[in-house]
């Protein structure tokens, strides 16, 4: 196997720019090289106020939560008494059946 100019050839993908390096007579892929990475940041001022504004609604989600769960007793301990209430209210007149019974 010869590693000429002629049995390899190398093309450029036109979705995402990355360059492969093609071996013609065994139609396989020799080397693939990863796309450029495009810059995220174009202005510092920008990148600073998104990081500050992501800072602000992450705070907020916190207290959010904090806030749920500081009340998460309050909520159960409802839950709870409206549960006993009804069950006072309907007792059950037949005993559950046994395990046994459903046989």
């Amino acid at each position: 196997m010869t590693d000429t100019p002629e049995s390899t050839t190398e093309i450029t993908c036109p979705c995402c720019q990355a360059r492969l390096t093609i071996d013609l007579s065994l139609g396989v892929v020799l080397h693939h090289e990863p796309p450029p990475k495009p810059s995220s940041v174009t202005d510092l001022k920008e990148a600073v106020k998104s990081l500050k504004t992501e800072t602000a609604q992450r705070e907020a989600r916190f207290k959010e939560l904090m806030q749920a769960e500081k009340e998460k007793g309050k909520v159960l301990d409802r839950k709870f008494q409206e549960l006993l209430k009804k069950a006072k209210d309907d007792p059950l007149t037949t005993p559950p059946p046994r395990d046994i019974d459903l046989d």
